[in-house]
């Protein structure tokens, strides 16, 4: 952590979330955050789904919904970054509070609801941005929509020329019925139109699919065959949670998805499910819990070719991305590892015994 950042943290921790937040994005914007650009070496390098990445330390969604801070984000240590979720009209989401610290969890519960200025203006950013690392786009429905198949492709023939790679989220537990799409027929439509459009633009891109912690091993069975099936370019492994399960913060009860340390364990034993029914076919992105370097390892070795965190920068700052980045490469260098690579889906095994 930073000197800057160990003098910012409390003082944002003593506001509301959500306005702590948005004092985050304008400090990035403003050149106050740690850039020392993307942390790489030999071992950490990596191609994935067709791009190359300095580093497998990603962003997930939700940081910047509006893709107004990218540059910045690109120079703080992480290999790829993710904005959004956009939808395809501007909405509020849902009313405030709706984003609550649970410190002594070192988690997070949002109940946002897809809050986002709308696939022009985002596309409009994006269109504009300067190419670095890689950069994707995390793609939700409308709360109000009435075939939210239909948002998908709509999203991707507008921003789709304008990102790296793009997300189907059909796993936030905060827009009504969306994680529905995760049933076998809904998903193949979904999957099907959603590549279809993508086929169509000038230069597709990768798409991948985000999936909920929240599911048996017979949905995750039918997702990884449908996913293959479909052509995408990978998995990401997970959303938030609704499982409130060891939460000891006052607001424990609170409805919305639950991120960061406590959704550590059962984020990585889905994919490591992920892992053994897609037998390696595609690659999977391991979200969820993602604090540390030793986090960002036990990911890869149980199937994850590359990771993503959020959660955790809200207690460690922006500069964990650089030293998640720096440790991972410490540890392969320990176990004689070459490149990252070589360590994907090494303890596979035992986290699918821990599941049973």
């Amino acid at each position: 952590m930073t000197a800057a950042e160990r003098l910012a943290l409390p003082f944002l921790h003593r506001l509301d979330p959500e306005r702590a937040h948005g004092l985050a994005i304008a400090a990035l914007r403003a050149g106050l955050a740690p850039a020392p650009g993307p942390v790489t070496s030999a071992r950490l390098r990596l191609r994935l789904a067709g791009m190359d990445l300095p580093n497998p330390v990603g962003l997930a969604a939700g940081f910047d919904k509006n893709a107004v801070a990218v540059a910045p984000l690109s120079r703080t240590g992480f290999g790829f970054i993710e904005v959004g979720a956009a939808t395809p009209r501007p909405q509020p989401g849902n009313p405030r509070p709706r984003l609550f610290r649970l410190t002594r969890d070192r988690a997070v519960i949002n109940r946002f609801g897809f809050n986002n200025d709308g696939a022009d203006a985002i596309s409009a950013r994006l269109a504009r941005r300067r190419r670095g690392i890689p950069c994707g786009l995390n793609l939700g429905a409308n709360k109000d929509s009435v075939d939210r198949v239909a948002d998908y492709v709509t999203l991707i023939a507008a921003a789709g020329p304008h990102v790296d790679f793009a997300t189907v989220n059909i796993s936030s537990p905060n827009t009504e019925r969306l994680r529905d799409l995760q049933g076998p027929a809904a998903l193949e439509r979904l999957l099907a139109e959603v590549a279809a459009a993508n086929r169509a633009l000038a230069r597709p891109v990768p798409i991948f699919l985000k999936i909920a912690p929240d599911l048996d091993d017979a949905a995750l069975a039918q997702i990884a065959a449908a996913a293959t099936g479909a052509g995408m370019a990978g998995i990401i492994a997970t959303n938030t949670t609704l499982d409130r399960a060891g939460l000891t913060g006052p607001h424990a009860a609170q409805a919305g998805g639950l991120s960061g340390r406590p959704l550590f364990r059962r984020s990585t034993r889905v994919l490591a499910r992920l892992a053994a029914e897609t037998g390696g076919r595609i690659p999977l992105i391991g979200v969820g819990g993602v604090g540390s370097g030793d986090d960002a390892y036990a990911k890869i070795r149980a199937g994850a070719s590359a990771v993503q965190l959020y959660t955790a920068l809200v207690y460690e700052g922006l500069s964990l991305a650089g030293r998640i980045a720096r440790d991972l490469d410490a540890l392969l260098a320990r176990d004689g590892l070459e490149n990252v690579a070589q360590a994907v889906g090494l303890d596979r095994a035992r986290w699918l015994a821990a599941a049973d």
